[in-house]
């Protein structure tokens, strides 16, 4: 649990600890508890309770009625109050969420990722796709927040530019955060994908039980977003959780002229160019790759030994590249996600979950636990729209240092 201050200094800090745990709390909370479990005065929490009131963020609920004297006055968040758009970018697809403040996704739409090489004729799409989703809602535009993008990495997010990504051709250097903001007159916020997702589970899915965990982003790239201490850390420039790039034994995969980095052996791609080459799927199955993985995974599941077997490896593989992690960061919690991982998830998951428990290579003595989000495909844009109400919303303890000149 998050501790308070009395300090005037931070009474902002105060009203995000405060909204927070009343957003945690479904069934309401009154002032009384809401001092004790986060350590203000009655009067402190009182007046941040009614600061709330005023802005039409929370509402009286009714009473309680708790043995003798006056019962105390219940508050309830008011979920929609505050929205934001997310929108998540993968070179398969393009999903929006319209999500309230208390995480439950309002509207949703989903597009194909367009083919063509100039970006901005993609974003002038996206913004066209942004304001369909809000005009769906009837939604009064005072009450929106602003747009998250979730966007592969690697990412500037200081300047909101997308720099390079590998699997996104001809997105070089697009300053992807300031010409939607310009298209849609909202303020924008930009993040690489994985590390929203795990955003998404802290925030979104009631994470605040879960505080380490990893997210295994099963893509058109692969990733791992890491939640420390409740928080996602995302490492110097934002760009953390390439698990593409850990290099694991890739053992049995025949004629492979890859390197044995993760992303090149168990991406998506990767497992329909093997099966042509074993002859699991016709030739020229690597022209549409969507459909292509979902008839290996269909053969998979009606145990055709060759996807069988090519299933198998890829879990294995994923499996060795996250005992990495568990031995670095003595993780116990992975929850998988992703565009491609609901249909993956069936054959994989229970698959990784024991490899990661019996592999001799690992050093912590605790059960690893596994899980597909609960959040299903939707989880990285519901987690970029998160990220934008969490930038307003949320208490961070580390806002309150002092940065050094």
């Amino acid at each position: 649990m998050r501790r308070g201050t009395n300090m005037p200094a931070v009474s902002q800090f105060n009203q995000t600890v405060i909204l927070d745990l009343i957003r945690r709390s479904p069934n309401g909370i009154s002032r009384a508890e809401l001092a004790q479990r986060v350590g203000l005065s009655g009067q402190t929490a009182s007046n941040v309770a009614r600061r709330l009131l005023d802005d039409g963020l929370i509402e009286e609920a009714g009473t309680h009625i708790n043995g003798r004297g006056k019962p105390p006055v219940i508050m309830k968040l008011i979920p929609d109050s505050r929205f934001a758009v997310g929108v998540h970018l993968d070179p398969a697809y393009v999903t929006y969420v319209l999500l309230n403040i208390a995480g439950d996704v309002v509207e949703h739409r989903r597009t194909r990722t367009p083919s063509v090489m100039d970006p901005s004729t993609v974003v002038a799409a996206m913004a066209d796709e942004v304001r369909a989703l809000v005009d769906a809602s009837g939604l009064d535009r005072s009450r929106l927040v602003g747009i998250g993008i979730a966007a592969p990495g690697p990412v500037d997010r200081e300047r909101g530019i997308i720099l390079d990504p590998p699997l996104l051709e001809g997105w070089r250097d697009v300053a992807l955060r300031d010409e939607l903001a310009t298209l849609t007159k909202l303020p924008v916020l930009l993040e690489k994908d994985v590390n929203v997702a795990a955003v998404a589970e802290i925030w979104a899915a009631g994470g605040a039980a879960r505080n380490n965990f990893g997210f295994f982003y099963y893509g058109s790239g692969l990733g791992l977003g890491l939640a420390i201490d409740g928080e996602v850390r995302s490492g110097s420039s934002g760009n953390a959780g390439n698990a593409g790039a850990v290099v694991v034994p890739a053992a049995g995969i025949p004629n492979r002229s890859r390197s044995d980095m993760l992303g090149h052996i168990a991406s998506p791609a990767f497992l329909v160019t093997q099966a042509v080459e074993e002859g699991v799927l016709a030739a020229g199955a690597e022209a549409d790759i969507d459909a292509s993985f979902d008839e290996l995974v269909a053969l998979a599941t009606a145990r055709d030994e060759g996807a069988t077997r090519i299933i198998a490896r890829a879990a294995e593989n994923i499996a060795e590249a996250l005992v990495v992690v568990i031995n670095l960061l003595d993780l116990d919690v992975f929850v998988f996600g992703g565009p491609f991982w609901t249909s993956f998830a069936p054959l994989a998951l229970e698959e990784i979950g024991e490899r990661l428990n019996t592999s001799p290579h690992r050093m912590t003595h605790l059960r690893i636990r596994v899980e597909t989000s609960s959040l299903g495909d939707d989880v990285v844009a519901i987690g970029a729209a998160a990220l934008v109400l969490d930038s307003v919303l949320s208490p961070r303890p580390s806002a309150l240092m002092i940065a050094e000149s």
